[in-house]
């Protein structure tokens, strides 16, 4: 216990470079997410195979893969992107983790978009256009905002696993949460207790991840927000 006591400082240091390329990469992902979904769902061939195959790249390869494809990769072209004023940004780890976990949390998001889209109610889409609703104005108040309730509980769940696929990127020498794990493990040969400490600190973030989502789809939620107490429940019934 001395040794995870003396280690929480670090860990929670590395815990707190884990939430921020969470939080980076989700913002960013999600900013590119609507757009590449938009265009997932175009009629245009010439638009929407392009995004079509970069979503099929990232949903099919795994993310480590990605990841040496960037902060590796990137190398070999290290005089095309010193050019461009590039390799500034491409020689440090932590944008290349954050280029790596927003393009792959895009292509996820866009996916879980397209099919919200796609889920809301034709009537609804009917009903809009009866009365007058451009197109635009038609997906800025109607159908972006339903697929935006109908997409919630699964994107929950994939930042969920963007977080936990953060504790990738230490093999890149980044220190986050598993990054200092196994710095300690390397100086006091303690695996168990420094990755069940770990995992721990994990567990919290998840479930505080979790709350967060519930809470946003409850104030989203009208109608549960509006849910009649049992006292009137039982009145209905009788």
């Amino acid at each position: 216990m001395e040794l995870i006591w003396n280690s929480l400082p670090r860990l929670f240091d590395g815990a707190l470079l884990t939430i921020e390329i969470t939080a980076v990469s989700v913002a960013l992902g999600l900013l590119a997410a609507v757009p590449l979904a938009l265009l997932r769902l175009s009629h245009n061939p010439f638009l929407r195979l392009p995004v079509y195959a970069y979503i099929f790249y990232f949903r099919g390869t795994p993310f480590i893969v990605q990841l040496f494809l960037i902060y590796y990769g990137s190398g070999q072209f290290r005089d095309t992107l010193e050019s461009a004023g590039l390799w500034i940004f491409f020689r440090e780890a932590y944008f290349c983790a954050i280029l790596a976990l927003t393009l792959n949390t895009a292509a996820y998001t866009a996916e879980i978009f397209r099919g919200a889209i796609q889920g809301v109610p034709f009537g609804e889409i009917e009903a809009a256009r009866a009365c007058g609703m451009s197109r635009g104005l038609l997906y800025r108040r109607i159908i972006l905002p339903k697929a935006l309730r109908l997409a919630l509980p699964a994107y929950s769940n994939e930042v969920v696993f963007l977080l936990q696929t953060t504790s990738i990127v230490s093999i890149i020498a980044l220190l986050d949460l598993t990054g200092v794990a196994r710095v300690i493990i390397a100086r006091s040969f303690e695996p168990y207790k420094l990755f069940l400490a770990a995992a721990v600190i994990y567990l919290v973030m998840t479930y505080g991840v979790l709350y967060v989502f519930k809470k946003v789809e409850f104030w989203l939620s009208g109608h549960l927000r509006e849910r009649p107490d049992d006292s009137v429940k039982a009145v209905v019934v009788r």
